[in-house]
């Protein structure tokens, strides 16, 4: 449970937050194995029923109905310690409008800190109060404070919509979370790959994807650097740079590096691996993260080329997943 004096995230409100901003994203490949995480870290089954059949307000009903598809798979596979949680029960304003748009409206005026009126279209003020703030938000699966920690999570997936996460940071400050666990919360995102926050640009799909598993993306930033964007799970085969030396610096994400015979390096944020000339190598995103680094030559000889070689295998690069858990 969240508290107003709760600094730190907790691993459930990981579980939720990640689970919520995938959901949010519509991917499904990734969000399995989070709904495992989170499972596994205390949140209930029942919770996640309710933090996706909320976010249809956010997301829509396709991916919320495909997000709970999810979940009923990963239910085939039931793991005993997995809790069902409390038993859900059909709140009474569901049965009477004026009650569910009396606690819309006070939920609404707390999360906003302030009386919140939308004269400008009528329906949207009605649905906010009656429906999203008082319909869904009279669920007992989760509290105020949890709900918000879901609602920022989806909105920090999403492109398009930085008004509306902005108030809902303040919004789950307003509703008892400490302003801040939710800046922990967004960081945390980034750095774990589930949102993509970065200065430097996405680029057109490269060019070279013949050399790579999965998309990739890449842009000239001028001065003789390029900067390549992995999707989650992307790499690019093994390769030689012959007669040059490739610096590679990461700057959003997390990746990975290896050389030929030694053991692979996790790349994050600010580190800078020069890769020397005649070295067998790859590189390429974390199977659940983008992974983003700028890439440039230098000592360059004359008669110097690159030299593409096979793929990355693909049991080994998935045990790398495994490898980054176990950190």
């Amino acid at each position: 449970m969240v508290t107003a004096n709760s600094q730190t995230l907790t691993e459930r409100q990981k579980g939720l937050a990640a689970c919520a901003c995938l959901m949010a994203q519509g991917d499904m490949n990734r969000l399995e194995p989070a709904v495992r995480m989170a499972l596994d870290n205390g949140v209930t089954i029942n919770e996640l029923k309710e933090a996706f059949s909320q976010l249809y307000a956010y997301t829509g009903f396709p991916r919320s109905l495909n997000a709970l598809g999810v979940l009923n798979k990963v239910l085939e596979n039931r793991q005993a310690k997995w809790q069902e949680g409390k038993p859900w029960k059909r709140p009474a304003e569901w049965d009477d409008a004026k009650k569910a748009y009396e606690l819309g409206t006070k939920n609404q005026t707390q999360l906003s800190g302030k009386p919140f009126n939308y004269e400008f279209c009528p329906q949207d003020d009605y649905y906010l109060k009656s429906h999203l703030f008082g319909d869904i938000f009279a669920g007992d699966q989760l509290s105020a404070a949890d709900r918000e920690i879901v609602t920022v999570a989806a909105l920090s997936g999403l492109e398009g919509v930085a008004p509306q996460l902005a108030a809902h940071k303040q919004g789950a400050v307003n509703m008892g979370n400490s302003k801040q666990l939710v800046d922990e919360l967004c960081t945390w995102l980034c750095k774990e790959g589930y949102t993509f926050n970065t200065k430097w640009p996405k680029g057109e799909p490269n060019p070279y994807g013949k050399y790579f598993i999965g998309q990739s993306y890449l842009t000239d930033v001028g001065g003789g650097v390029m900067n390549v964007t992995f999707e989650p799970g992307c790499r690019n085969n093994w390769h030689i740079h012959h007669k040059q030396v490739q610096v590679l610096i990461c700057v959003a994400g997390r990746g990975w590096y290896q050389e030929w015979g030694k053991e692979p390096v996790e790349m994050t944020p600010g580190m800078v691996i020069a890769v020397p000339a005649e070295v067998k190598h790859w590189h390429g995103a974390q199977k659940d993260s983008w992974f983003q680094h700028l890439t440039y030559h230098k000592d360059v000889l004359e008669g110097a080329s690159n030299e593409w070689c096979e793929p990355v295998d693909d049991a080994a690069y998935n045990a790398l997943q495994q490898k980054s858990s176990a950190q």
